[in-house]
């Protein structure tokens, strides 16, 4: 395949719509609102669709995988907003280590689960 990519944007539902938008500003995300049921949130040229719009298998089966550089500094950044207390259903799980780097998961409001990692051949 030689597309030359640009961007690849997951679509991700919510239960609550305002909820999950919060959810995502909090995490430092912007928005773009698209229309009264879609916005666009990005960080650093990488971004995703957030939908009003709830399915629960498509959402207890969305993931999404977010490289970064370094996974314990965003994993202290995520323990300080306390998330899990402030969104119902929200669960911030600890680094793990594996054959191929480190990551933590995060899921959100509505259940969609994010992987953010650092590799460590980078």
């Amino acid at each position: 395949m030689n597309y030359k990519a640009q961007s690849i944007r997951p679509f991700l539902g919510s239960k609550d719509y305002k909820i999950s938008r919060d959810f995502y500003l909090e995490l430092g995300f912007k928005e773009s609102i698209l229309s009264p049921n879609m916005s666009y949130f990005e960080t650093d040229g990488l971004g995703f669709y957030l939908q009003d719009a709830y399915v629960k298998d498509w959402i207890n089966n969305s993931m999404v995988f977010m490289e970064v550089t370094n996974v314990y500094h965003l994993y202290d950044k995520l323990l300080s907003l306390q998330l899990p207390t402030k969104y119902k259903g929200v669960k911030l799980v600890p680094i793990t280590e594996l054959s191929w780097g480190r990551e933590c998961f995060l899921h959100d409001p509505a259940g969609n689960l994010w992987h953010f990692g650092m590799f460590f051949n980078k």
